[in-house]
C-alpha cells in the first residue's frame, strides 16, 4: 500500500477559511499530504479583523496531541498561532519526544493588525521553541517583534538573521519581505547560505493568510523528503501564484488561491 505523506498542523481556527487551520489543511491537500490538526485557539475573525479568541485549554491541546501521535506520527509538523505559554511548552516536549521536521510560522498578528499572542509568550517563544525548529517563517513585522530590531530595507533584513541564526540559535530562517516597498523579495537564511527569492509584487490586499499558507506549503513539502530549499523555493511559487489568483471572497483583505498552482506551469 502506497501511503500517503502526513503534515500537522498546531494553529487557531479562522472560520472564514482564510487562515490558521482550515488554510494549512488546504494548502497541504493541494500538495498531495495528508493533513492533520490540533487546534490552539478558536478565533472569531473573518476578512475584515478578529474579533474575538478563545484559547483552548494547554491541556487539551496535549490530549488532541497525544490522540495524533499515539496513533500516526506525521512526517512534518508546523506551528501557527500559539498564544499562551502553556501551550508552548505542550508543543516544545512534543517535538522533543518527535525528531521530525517543525516549522515555525510565529503569528503575532494578523493581517488586519490585531494582536493574535499573548506578550510572554515572546519570550518563551524566542529561547525555547525558536531553537527546536528547523526553520522559522516571520513576516517583517514578526521578525522586528522576535529580534526588537526595526527592517526597513535588506541590510536590515540581513542583520535580524543574524541575530536569529547566531544569538536564538535557529538552524535556519526565512524572512518574507512582503511588507517593505518594491518586488516581493523572501529570503532563506541557513548557517552555510542565503537563498533570496524575487517576483513583481502583485497589487492586492487580497493577502489574508498568506503567512500561514506559505509555512504549511513548506511543511507539506518537508514532509514528501524535500530539503529545506526545494520547499522554500516550491513554497514561494505556491504563494506567488494562489495571491495572483484569489477568489475575490470578504469584505477586507480576502484569502488567498489554494488550489491555483500546477507545477507544470512552472519552467524551472
Amino acid at each position: 500500500m502506497h501511503r500517503m505523506p502526513i503534515a500537522l498542523t498546531v494553529a487557531g481556527t479562522d472560520p472564514t477559511g482564510g487562515a490558521g487551520v482550515l488554510a494549512d489543511s488546504k494548502a497541504f491537500h493541494s500538495r498531495g499530504v495528508y493533513g492533520m490538526a490540533a487546534v490552539t485557539s478558536l478565533t472569531a475573525q473573518n476578512t475584515m479583523g478578529v474579533q474575538d479568541v478563545f484559547n483552548v485549554p494547554a491541556e487539551f491541546l496535549e490530549k488532541q496531541l497525544e490522540s495524533i501521535f499515539s496513533d500516526e506520527v506525521p512526517h512534518a509538523m508546523k506551528t501557527g498561532m500559539v498564544a499562551t505559554v502553556d501551550m508552548m511548552v505542550v508543543v516544545a516536549n512534543m517535538v522533543e519526544d518527535h525528531n521530525i521536521p517543525f516549522v515555525i510560522d510565529p503569528v503575532m498578528i494578523a493581517t488586519s493588525g490585531d494582536a493574535l499572542i499573548e506578550e510572554e509568550s515572546i519570550a518563551f517563544l524566542r529561547n525555547t521553541l525558536l531553537p527546536a525548529a528547523l526553520t522559522v517563517t516571520p513576516n517583517i513585522h514578526e521578525a522586528e517583534k522576535i529580534t526588537g530590531h526595526k527592517i526597513e530595507q535588506e541590510a536590515d533584513i540581513r542583520k535580524a538573521a543574524r541575530i536569529f541564526l547566531d544569538e536564538l540559535g535557529v538552524h535556519s530562517v526565512t524572512i518574507k519581505g512582503g511588507h517593505l516597498e518594491g518586488d516581493a523579495v523572501d529570503y532563506l537564511f541557513t548557517h552555510d547560505d542565503t537563498v533570496i527569492l524575487s517576483e513583481p509584487r502583485i497589487e492586492t490586499s487580497h493577502t489574508h493568510g498568506t503567512g500561514c499558507t506559505f509555512s504549511a506549503v513548506m511543511t507539506a513539502e518537508l514532509a514528501k523528503g524535500k530539503t529545506l530549499e526545494e520547499s522554500f523555493r516550491l513554497a514561494k511559487r505556491y504563494i506567488t501564484s494562489a495571491i495572483r489568483n484569489s477568489p475575490g471572497i470578504g469584505k477586507g483583505n480576502g484569502p488567498v488561491n489554494h488550489f491555483s498552482f500546477r507545477e507544470e506551469q512552472v519552467h524551472e
